[in-house]
């Protein structure tokens, strides 16, 4: 590997953590049959809860644990009017992804630009001298290496698990997982929480480690991107990882680019990965994923197993 490329590689993998937590977070609330279209304002206000939680009390774990707390309070609204009170997921979700941006600006705005807290950088001993793996994997932080874990983990989860396969059956199968003695409501309100906490902790790691600070619309863009990454990905968390790891390298390129072509105007550059990255999943994904992405924006056609934009009420 051209050693010029790995340190633009290994920025890229790091710039990406934070939408692998959030894409990852999407992708167990999709599984069990929730559409949580609230990413964008979830991460956003989670990013300003977070920086204020973290700089206000001068701890990490503050930071990381009020943005996780941001992120259940949203996925509980959507879970509770989407599963217990059977409205729809799209409108519950796309509004609270527009109020969540307007509140973390108006909250927010005592700590625009104030210097806070970061997440220190953490090489791991003798793995970070491992010719390119190294530099490319071992030189982050715990966030970086956290990230690793999760993607690892979820998959195991899913496809080596009892547990995992009955979250599959909850969001393809629902009315078989009752039958078979699942609680299909307690379980899709545990995993729309959890995916909640991981966007949250999403947040957190956009204002506190990868683009460090607060500003307004700190984040923006990010959620709408994780949603498309979890569809195109199929649902499945290795893909899901990889693009969110593509959407990365877009940003590193684009940022070359910039310093590169001086004549250009910076923003093209700044919209340049997102318009970019919605090409590629477009070019790389199957006829019938793109259909599928299509029919969930338009309504005309549902997710692979989903039961329709209000899920099932089941006793219990």
């Amino acid at each position: 590997m051209d050693f010029v490329a790995i340190p633009i590689l290994a920025t890229a993998i790091a710039a990406s953590t934070p939408l692998v937590f959030a894409s990852i977070g999407e992708t167990f609330s999709e599984r069990a049959g929730v559409i949580n279209l609230s990413a964008e304002g979830t991460i956003m206000l989670s990013a300003m809860t977070g920086f204020a939680a973290a700089q206000t009390t001068g701890s990490l774990f503050a930071g990381f644990g009020a943005a996780a707390l941001t992120g259940v309070a949203v996925a509980l609204i959507v879970a509770f009017g989407s599963i217990t009170l059977e409205k729809s997921q799209v409108a519950i979700g796309f509004v609270l992804a527009l109020l969540c941006a307007d509140l973390s600006s108006v909250l927010g705005n005592p700590f625009v630009r104030v210097p806070g807290p970061t997440v220190p950088a953490l090489p791991i001993p003798l793995l970070r001298d491992i010719p390119i793996l190294g530099p490319l994997l071992f030189r982050g932080d715990a966030l970086v290496y956290a990230s690793y874990l999760l993607v690892i983990g979820t998959t195991v989860y899913f496809y080596g698990t009892r547990a995992g396969l009955l979250l599959r059956a909850t969001g393809e199968k629902p009315t078989s997982a009752y039958v078979r003695g699942a609680n299909v409501v307690r379980i899709r309100y545990a995993y729309t929480l959890l995916g909640g906490a991981l966007m949250g902790i999403a947040g957190a790691a956009f204002s506190l480690d990868f683009k460090a600070g607060w500003s307004h619309r700190h984040t923006a863009g990010y959620g709408w991107i994780a949603l498309a990454i979890v569809i195109f990905g199929s649902w499945h968390p290795a893909k899901v990882a990889a693009g969110a790891y593509l959407f990365g390298i877009l940003q590193s390129v684009a940022t070359i680019a910039q310093s590169a072509i001086p004549d250009v105007p910076t923003q093209v550059f700044g919209v340049l990965p997102f318009a970019l990255m919605i090409g590629v999943l477009v070019l790389t994904s199957h006829q019938r994923g793109g259909s599928q992405f299509v029919g969930i924006v338009f309504g005309r056609r549902r997710r692979p197993g989903a039961r329709g934009s209000k899920p099932a009420k089941f006793a219990g």
